[in-house]
């Protein structure tokens, strides 16, 4: 695997953990209300709360598991496959929620994915 692939992989990782953190441990911030645009009274509904928390666990379950496959597999098929599974699921979200969430989502997979093609 490319260093320019372990690199830009790992960003996705980390930018996973970010949304993890956002939605896990800073439910009801500022900044989540921004990324997300609802209102922190919205964010602080137990309901919605209850629902980020969980998605929070997924995305960062996924930045592990990209990890996995970058350091201990070393695999590009693999890292092939996640990137195209986050774009799958950044169409979606453009499709059903917000256009912009398949470049702020899916942008830097987008771009991980063409260099796996690449290199």
């Amino acid at each position: 695997m490319s260093i320019v692939v372990t690199i830009l992989a790992t960003l996705v990782a980390l930018e996973f953990f970010f949304i993890m953190y956002l939605e896990t441990f800073a439910t009801t911030s500022k900044r989540t209300s921004e990324v997300f645009g609802l209102d922190i009274q919205e964010l602080q509904r137990k309901s919605v709360n209850t629902l980020f928390k969980n998605q929070g666990i997924y995305n960062g379950l996924l930045g592990v598991l990209i990890l996995i496959t970058v350091f201990a597999f070393q695999s590009t098929t693999a890292v092939m496959l996640l990137m195209g599974y986050i774009i799958l699921v950044a169409a979606y979200g453009a499709i059903t929620s917000d256009k912009k969430i398949i470049l702020t989502q899916g942008g830097l997979a987008i771009i991980t994915l063409i260099v796996c093609l690449i290199v």
